[in-house]
Formats: C-alpha cells, structure tokens, sequence
C-alpha cells in the first residue's frame, strides 16, 4: 500500500505522528500546531509556510527539508536534525533548539528572538543579517 506524500494545505493539529516516516512530503501551508512528530522522519520535506507552532520535534530528521517562512513559535526541536534545512524567514520565536543540528541550515531573515541554541550544532550556518556567532570562551 502506498502511503500519500501530499499533506499540504490539511489541518493536522495536534495530531499524534510520533517516528513517521514522511520524508519527502509536501506539508505546504499544513496546520500542525502541537502537533506531536517526535523522532519524525521528514527527510527533504516541503514544510513551507506550514503552522508549527507548539508542536514536539523532538529528536526529527528534518535534513534537508524546506522550511520557508515556517511558523515554529514554541515549537520543540530538541536534538532535532536541521542539516541543510533551510529556515529561511521562519518563525522561531521561544523555539528549542538545545542539541539540534543546524550544520549548514540558512536561517537567512529568520526570527531568533529568544530561541534556545544551547549545545546546538551551528557549523556553516548561513545567520540572518547582523548576526554574528560568539561563543563563551
């Protein structure tokens, strides 16, 4: 049985899709607000504009995935893999981001504002303009 990979413009909040394997899916302009997608596949997804606000990514593959204009306010991305994902002008407000991969994610006009990157993967990150990496030394 093939299983659908068009999920965009659906009103999936909070829905429970804990380890799916949706890689490659097209989640455009989805609803997904506390939406439960721990350990998550979503390998080279298509998550533009979709609504994640309050929603559990813990430990999700989002390698690759596009995440354009995404809204994450809230959202739980704790040990989350982020390489290559592009975030560009997403919503990140209040975001947890504590030991997810960012290696090679462009967060290009992203909100930051109070994320959580701590002990976070940030190798080659492409950062919104005016922001520059200090680490404690």
């Amino acid at each position: 049985m093939s299983i659908p990979k068009d999920f965009s413009h659906l009103d999936l909040a909070g829905r429970n899709f804990i380890q799916a394997k949706m890689f490659g899916a097209d989640l455009t302009e989805s609803d997904l607000r506390a939406a439960n997608l721990h350990g998550a596949i979503l390998f080279d997804a298509n998550l533009t504009n979709a609504h994640l606000t309050d929603a559990d990514l813990t430990n999700a593959d989002l390698t690759g995935a596009d995440l354009t204009n995404a809204h994450l306010t809230s959202a739980t991305l704790h040990g989350a893999d982020l390489t290559g994902a592009d975030l560009s002008n997403a919503d990140l407000i209040d975001t947890d981001l504590t030991n997810a991969n960012l290696t090679d994610a462009n967060l290009h006009g992203a909100d930051l504002s109070n994320a959580d990157l701590t002990e976070a993967k940030l190798d080659n990150v492409k950062w919104p303009k005016g922001w520059k990496l200090v680490r404690d030394v």
